[in-house]
């Protein structure tokens, strides 16, 4: 073919390409993925994101694109970062990684729809207008993690029934910190215990923190859900160990990674169904038609071997409760 044919049949290909829209490449839809997390520590919960998205028909990378901002637990960069988002024009923001994310994004804009994951109230922190409708362009999963902490020192005291002092270690930039600290107060008061708040917003932080801890004798520490302690899972997890202080988490990738034990509802589960919810916004759906949803499933895990090297000896009462045992 010349040079003068080749130049003719390009013009006809757009000329059709004019004439029928449907003719023309489709261009995919871009997601915006703001987390206050850390990328590295969040591999699982992306892919269950991915999932999710999958079961609507949007594969990363095929018919969807995903732009990624990461805080890194560092919740004074979110504001920052997701106007980057909403600058780019995104098509949706999944605002991950807790309320402090979902706060930003709404913050940021009325006009792009904003998909959840949060482990506090949305109607509470004034996200949603209620559960069942949403209203507005922002909707999601909402797992209520944050209110189980009286229920995580009550199950820290079946394994380790001889403590008289418990610790709640909190990081007080969270959004609802002091509703979380309230709540363990209340739960140590009724159990007979005296309770100790720390508070930590920087890695930096913990060596003195778990020295307070073992120079005050605490027999067993709650560490509030937080995606800051998620991010920084593996020193709090390096750190209880060598004090040798019985803690309990929110999430199973404590436990998984060394941690005594676990009680909340599944984030791999809440990413997959903020996935969808994501995916089904970008076929249409208005988010103030979707529901917040929120999980029914709530989920204990005790790492027997970690139990064992403290010296403790799981009862059969809250063995009889435990979802998942990991040696």
């Amino acid at each position: 073919m010349d040079r003068r044919t080749f130049v003719r049949a390009i013009g006809a290909g757009f000329a059709v390409a004019a004439r029928n829209p449907q003719a023309r490449p489709a261009v995919s839809p871009v997601i915006g993925f703001l987390s206050s997390r850390s990328a590295q520590e969040s591999a699982v919960l992306v892919a269950a994101f991915r999932r999710g998205l999958s079961e609507t028909g949007y594969i990363e990378g095929q018919n969807v694109a995903i732009t990624y901002r990461w805080a890194e637990g560092r919740y004074e960069r979110l504001s920052v970062l997701v106007r980057e988002l909403v600058d780019l024009r995104v098509g949706v923001i999944a605002a991950v990684g807790g309320s402090a994310s979902a706060l930003a994004a709404k913050a940021a804009t009325r006009n792009i729809p904003i998909a959840f994951v949060i482990g506090d109230d949305p109607v509470a922190l004034n996200l949603v207008a209620s559960f069942n409708r949403p209203g507005a362009n922002v909707t999601g999963v909402s797992f209520l993690t944050t209110e189980l902490g009286a229920k995580r020192l009550a199950l820290t005291m079946e394994l380790v029934p001889k403590a008289r002092i418990a610790a709640f270690l909190l990081n007080p930039n969270a959004p609802k910190a002091e509703a979380q600290r309230q709540d363990v107060e209340t739960a140590a008061h009724g159990l007979g215990l005296r309770l100790v708040v720390l508070h930590a917003s920087a890695e930096t932080e913990f060596d003195q923190i778990f020295a307070t801890l073992t120079r005050q004798g605490v027999g067993v520490l709650v560490v509030a859900s937080d995606p800051f302690f998620d991010v920084q899972r593996n020193r709090l997890v390096a750190l209880a160990t060598r004090n040798r202080i019985p803690a309990i988490y929110h999430a199973r990738e404590f436990p998984q990674v060394g941690g005594l034990m676990s009680y909340g509802a599944s984030l791999a589960e809440s990413y997959r169904q903020v996935g969808v919810y994501t995916g089904r916004i970008l076929r249409g759906t208005d988010p103030k038609d979707l529901p917040v949803d929120q999980p029914t499933n709530f989920e204990l895990v005790i790492n027997t071997t970690t139990a064992k090297a403290l010296g403790l000896t799981i009862p059969q009462s809250l063995l009889a409760r435990t979802d998942e045992m990991i040696r």
